[in-house]
């Protein structure tokens, strides 16, 4: 029974068949819009009382206290909403999908301060204002191309961020890459930030787990369309293991090498390789669960024009070869 509700101060008694359970847990059945994270901070903070008295998050409850949340603002955005035309490929009362274009960087920092996702986010939906990061969960590079889910509320959002820790979500990705591969494969190799160029991400013991699972779509001369499905989701993860594997992505300015052009090939093949002037990467599938209802989401993106043009031109070298 909710008791007392303000902005910032819930009150809620303990249900009873709660009883005997650790309040840091009691907490995350009574406040399923925030996550343990949150609770469990706030419980440090000494922002939770119950029956008056600050009790740490391991103790148990016994069932029927009067426990009151007085928790501090979620930090609003403090960023500016900017009218940056977005696709948005899925929208309801809990979450956006978003098809990002190419060049569009994802969170403002410290250069680029705005012009980013975030802030056209805040002028799709100024209430996004109230929810973490404005309700993104995860992120593309700058010029990655394809689709990415928003969380519009509180609950959609810690819902989705547990979801997506528990890899729940189905992230299919298609590249072009440098070399003929033969086949499909997993990658498991760990990654962690670089140990001298401290904006790239590498391959290197110690680092967290990464797994990427690749098949062949179409091979050309000395190129490939390759599919890549994400076990887990590392910064950077596809473009550092397809360079581990020595098969880097085409445009990849961080992760690449020099061009590659089929010998013999046109003047319209080798100006398209040369022109390229981003990674060939793109989130073409995105699967989940609903935050809320639990019904099944899946969504694809066409291939960006800039890689469809690419590749048809591949195909024609390739025919015109042989």
């Amino acid at each position: 029974m909710v008791v007392r509700v303000s902005e910032r101060r819930r009150a809620l008694r303990v249900p009873a068949e709660l009883a005997g359970t650790r309040l840091d847990l009691a907490l995350a059945r009574m406040f399923p819009e925030h996550s343990r994270a949150r609770l469990q901070a706030w419980v440090r903070a000494g922002a939770v009382k119950v029956d008056g008295m600050a009790l740490r998050g391991r103790d148990p409850v016994a069932g029927g206290e009067l426990v009151e949340v007085d928790a501090p603002e979620i930090a609003a955005s403090d960023a500016a909403a900017e009218p940056i035309p977005l696709r948005v490929v899925h929208a309801d009362p809990a979450l956006f999908v978003i098809d990002k274009p190419a060049g569009l960087v994802v969170h403002p920092g410290a250069g680029q301060p705005g012009g980013t996702l975030l802030n056209a986010l805040l002028n799709l939906d100024p209430a996004l204002a109230a929810v973490p990061r404005a309700g993104i969960v995860h992120r593309l590079d700058k010029e990655t191309t394809g689709l990415l889910v928003v969380a519009r509320t509180l609950a959609a959002h810690t819902a989705l961020v547990a979801a997506l820790g528990a890899r729940d979500f189905d992230r299919e990705y298609e590249c072009l890459v440098i070399g003929q591969m033969l086949s499909g494969g997993k990658v498991d190799a760990p990654i962690d930030r670089h140990p001298t160029e401290r904006t790239k991400m590498c391959v290197r013991d110690g680092g967290r787990r990464a797994v990427t699972h690749y098949r062949v779509i179409e091979r050309f001369r000395v190129h490939s369309h390759v599919a890549c499905k994400l076990e887990t989701g590392r910064t950077h993860q596809i473009r550092v293991h397809m360079q581990h594997v020595g098969y880097p992505i085409v445009g990849d300015r961080t992760y690449g090498r020099r061009l590659s052009i089929p010998r013999g090939a046109g003047e319209q093949l080798a100006t398209l390789l040369r022109e390229t002037r981003r990674q060939m990467l793109h989130a073409r599938k995105l699967g989940l669960a609903h935050p809320l209802s639990g019904a099944r989401l899946d969504f694809e993106s066409p291939t960006p024009p800039d890689l469809r043009t690419l590749l048809a031109a591949l195909r024609d070298d390739a025919r015109d070869a042989s």
